[in-house]
């Protein structure tokens, strides 16, 4: 999850449309209230993205009902209690133990966390060695964002027609376009009941799909044999020469977090009119007001993983003993 530069239940631009080859895809990983945490492990290192947070380990996150299962989902908060909290906004981060090479990733998620400034809430796969091995950004926005920005991050020598996908030659600025579609980040997307999000990742192409709650969800889905090619037009594809997808997009784990502030909220902060208004500096604010992010939260009701034959390709990184305690967030 790093920069882009712009081309409820508790606990745009012109295109080239890329087709990905048809395939069969099969269930292989599913994630929800009954699992989660098997498969999905807390990241609690030093933000890389240099944010005002904390990332808490599993067993502090859960006793701080920062994380657990909650309504039926997956809740992944922050803390909204802690005036000016020390080394930053305790917040979660976690990844899925298991890696995947062009996958099918569709989640099913109530909710988002709200529009808030200083916040930097995504939801994205990413390789090991960055930026080399590359990152797909599905859900991101910063502050009082209205909607999700998509956006590639690789090495050098990945290109499509959203740009240069290494920009601005460390990939920290990556290829992306926006929505602009305001049903897929924060509170549009909150107010409608969530939706569901599918990542597309083949060696042609990688397509990003949205059902908004309300609209249409393919019957496929829903009924657990997904076949893409039914779906109509994605939000978004990456596709064409410019770029060997296989070569710069290899074992990516899935990850939730939400940060604060840091290398593009809090660059940006200042010149919000709104937030701008509120705070000198985002890290003030964020320390400041920490009613802010009552509703800085995720909630999932899952995450389930397709493969077809030809792409069968997982490692499994990390066992847990983690058992987290159910709550009412």
């Amino acid at each position: 999850m790093m920069m882009y530069s712009p081309q409820l239940m508790r606990l745009g631009a012109v295109l080239t449309l890329g087709v990905a080859a048809q395939a069969a895809y099969t269930i292989q990983d599913s994630y929800d209230n009954t699992n989660f945490f098997d498969g999905f492990e807390f990241f609690n290192l030093p933000d890389p993205t240099n944010g005002f947070v904390k990332y808490l380990g599993a067993a502090e996150a859960n006793a701080l009902s920062l994380a657990g299962y909650a309504n039926n989902g997956v809740y992944l908060g922050v803390d909204y209690n802690t005036t000016n909290p020390v080394g930053g906004r305790s917040s979660v981060r976690v990844n899925s133990k298991k890696t995947y090479n062009e996958a099918l990733i569709i989640a099913d998620i109530a909710h988002q966390p709200a529009a808030a400034c200083g916040s930097w809430p995504a939801f994205w796969t990413v390789g090991q060695n960055w930026p080399y091995n590359g990152e797909i950004d599905i859900i991101e926005g910063v502050n009082l964002a209205t909607n999700t920005t998509y956006t590639l991050h690789t090495g050098p020598s990945c290109t499509f027609s959203q740009g240069n996908c290494n920009a601005p030659g460390t990939g920290n600025i990556g290829c992306g376009i926006s929505s602009e579609d305001t049903q897929t980040l924060a509170d549009g997307f909150n107010e409608i009941g969530g939706g569901i999000f599918a990542l597309e990742w083949t060696s042609s192409a990688i397509n990003i799909f949205f059902f908004p709650r309300t609209g249409d969800i393919p019957q496929d889905i829903t009924s657990g044999q997904p076949d893409p090619s039914t779906w109509g037009s994605p939000q978004t594809t990456f596709s064409g020469s410019g770029c060997d997808i296989p070569s710069h997009f290899k074992d990516h784990q899935i990850v939730f977090d939400t940060t604060f502030c840091g290398d593009w909220a809090g660059k940006v902060f200042s010149s919000d009119p709104v937030c701008g208004s509120k705070a000198a500096t985002c890290q003030e604010y964020v320390a400041s007001n920490p009613s802010a992010f009552k509703d800085t939260y995720w909630l999932i009701n899952s995450v389930k993983v397709y493969s077809d034959s030809a792409t069968n390709s997982t490692t499994k990184r990390h066992t847990s003993t983690f058992k987290p305690r159910r709550f009412i967030a």
